[in-house]
């Protein structure tokens, strides 16, 4: 099984910044992509950034020149600097992993979601 345990998030003023990361562990083979999603009106979650295994990054127009996205050096590790943050970012931020396991196709993964608050 696959396990993506979270760090990071919590109370922040507007204008503030925050980084969050998450950490894929288990029976990898390998991973497509890690990326980040939150809670959207009339859908259950939105993407909010994503980065594939050849590091080409997404992101949605509301944290476009905000936030970014990397991975650290051990691959399965992504990270999201949240900076310039807005009230209205504040949601339980899902980190996301399509991850193939061994003798298994690729699958979603997901966190257990952690708040992040924007206020003063």
């Amino acid at each position: 099984q696959v396990q993506l345990v979270e760090s990071g998030g919590g109370l922040v003023q507007p204008g503030g910044s925050l980084r969050r990361s998450c950490a894929a562990s288990g029976n990898i083979f390998s991973v497509t992509s890690l990326g980040w999603y939150r809670p959207a009106p009339g859908k259950e979650r939105e993407l909010v950034a994503v980065i594939t295994s050849r590091d080409i990054t997404n992101y949605a127009d509301f944290v476009k020149d905000r936030f970014t996205i990397s991975r650290g050096n051990a691959k399965n590790t992504v990270y999201l600097q949240m900076n310039s943050l807005k009230p209205e970012d504040t949601a339980v931020y899902y980190c996301n992993g399509m991850i193939s396991t061994v003798g298994s196709t690729r699958l979603n993964y997901w966190g257990q979601g952690t708040q992040v608050t924007v206020s003063s």
